[in-house]
């Protein structure tokens, strides 16, 4: 599954910038579910803790129906994500790769203004862990990002990061200059 899911988004990669670069206006995707996530689009200031920890762009590809993530951790960590509803198993599912090349598959749905997705994958001992990332639509126009782990199969988390992302106030255009007489 998880060589299925990489030779997607490699093929994804492929296809994505010659076909943007081909037709400037995309066409919004069909689905309806492929737009629960839309609320995370956008260029992000990431805080933790009161914290600036990183940047993130999230962008709709392939007619809206996929959106991209691109990560720059203020450390040095930087990844990038697919996210798309997949209509065949009807749910959203998340294919996230980091600079290292270690992969993280989660899957989910929406619900009460919150995208849930949940993985299991290996943690740096190699022992297997239970991902559950929530993300909150909140009424403010900011977006709270909380990763949980667990090591006992859900019966209790523990908190691997919880992010709020403030979008970036767009630099304003220097102010034109009269012209010399």
């Amino acid at each position: 599954m998880k060589s299925i899911m990489l030779a997607l988004c490699i093929s994804l990669l492929a296809v994505t910038a010659p076909a943007q670069a081909q037709s400037p206006a995309q066409a919004p995707c069909p689905d309806p579910l492929s737009h629960q996530f839309d609320f995370w689009i956008g260029e992000w200031e990431v805080t933790a803790n009161g914290q600036v920890v990183g940047t993130n762009s999230i962008q709709p590809i392939l007619d809206g129906c996929v959106l991209q993530e691109n990560w720059l951790g203020a450390s040095g960590s930087a990844g990038s994500s697919f996210n798309f509803y997949n209509p065949q198993a009807e749910k959203w599912q998340q294919f996230w790769v980091w600079r290292n090349g270690t992969t993280l598959e989660i899957e989910g749905g929406f619900s009460n203004g919150r995208m849930i997705l949940e993985g299991e994958s290996i943690d740096r001992k190699g022992n297997p862990i239970t991902n559950r990332i929530t993300w909150y639509d909140n009424d403010d126009g900011t977006v709270r990002q909380h990763w949980q782990v667990s090591t006992d199969g859900g019966a209790t988390w523990q908190d691997a990061f919880d992010g709020l992302y403030t979008r970036k106030t767009p630099t304003p255009a220097p102010a034109p200059t009269a012209p010399a007489h």
